[in-house]
């Protein structure tokens, strides 16, 4: 019995230390939250701003540019998928990660050679060990992205882009991320940033001006020049949003999943000590039945003497 109590007690110790460290980590991420928040409260204006003026230069003019023209038979697509670096956060990860296979099958289905980028550690490791191709790959940020990271993820992408498909190029860029709804709700979506849909980002902003009245554009020195100025800064804010909605929603789920972990401990502790009483109960019920038995038998013995 000695023996059984000894083993409660040493993986209660074991138990309670993991909690603490479960714990703690709760602690860093629901801090970490409300940093992430701030850093997307200010950064979705700019974006939404920053679509509405491509909107309005593509409506106001009638330039084909590879920011707002879609080509007739599109035969390449690359795919920016965002994952986080780190583990021990639910299935925020896997889910991004399945978001995008779901919309890469579609591509394939609709014909489309697909060029995957990945941002985040996880999703390198997933098509590393499965031994897909990854063109290119970025890690080491994920937790707290800046806007010089966006613009580093942007780079190779806006230069796809622009390039002719005969030579590595891409016909249209999609982004997988994780959009952070609120503390227990995070949704893994897909997004196409180029070409712009027009039509939805024209209802978008109908919706937001709430009947305010449309300004008028002159475009100088061309409508061709600014969207050309345009399209850099158009990929690198919408990378970035997707990048901070993404870090929120990691620390979302890791908040979620370590206060599940501590509450587990808890269970497994008062489960333990509950064990670890029984043995010892049992071991001092056992002690007293010795010492009865010792003492009956001692008593027998003296009275057979006599």
């Amino acid at each position: 019995m000695g023996a059984k109590l000894r083993v409660y007690k040493r993986r209660i110790r074991s138990v309670t230390a993991t909690k603490k460290i479960t714990k703690a980590m709760e602690m860093i991420a629901a801090s970490r939250i409300v940093k992430a928040q701030r850093q997307v409260a200010a950064s979705t204006p700019y974006a939404s701003e920053l679509t509405r003026a491509v909107t309005a230069v593509a409506t106001g003019s009638n330039t084909k540019h590879a920011l707002t023209t879609e080509v007739d038979q599109p035969t390449r697509a690359a795919v920016l998928l965002i994952t986080s670096d780190r583990g021990l956060a639910g299935g925020y990860s896997s889910n991004a990660i399945k978001a995008a296979e779901q919309l890469t099958g579609r591509l394939k289905a609709e014909g489309k050679e697909v060029d995957t980028y990945i941002v985040g550690r996880k999703g390198v490791s997933y098509y590393g060990f499965r031994e897909r191709k990854v063109t290119e790959s970025w890690t080491g940020f994920t937790d707290s992205p800046t806007y010089a990271d966006a613009k580093a993820v942007a780079g190779p992408l806006i230069a796809a882009v622009q390039q002719d498909t005969a030579e590595g190029g891409v016909d249209e860029l999609h982004i997988v991320y994780t959009e952070f709804v609120s503390m227990m709700t995070q949704t893994p979506v897909d997004n196409r940033l180029l070409p712009l849909s027009l039509e939805k980002t024209a209802e978008e902003a109908q919706e937001s001006s709430k009947g305010e009245i449309l300004p008028l554009f002159d475009f100088e020195p061309s409508a061709e020049d600014v969207l050309d100025a345009l399209l850099p800064r158009y990929v690198e804010s919408r990378i970035y949003n997707a990048l901070l909605q993404a870090a929120a929603s990691k620390h979302a789920a890791t908040r979620r999943a370590m206060k599940s972990a501590t509450d587990n401990a808890e269970e497994l502790i008062k489960s333990l000590s509950r064990l670890a009483n029984a043995a010892r109960q049992a071991e001092i019920t056992q002690e007293i039945s010795e010492i009865v038995g010792g003492a009956s038998a001692l008593a027998d013995a003296t009275a057979g003497s006599d």
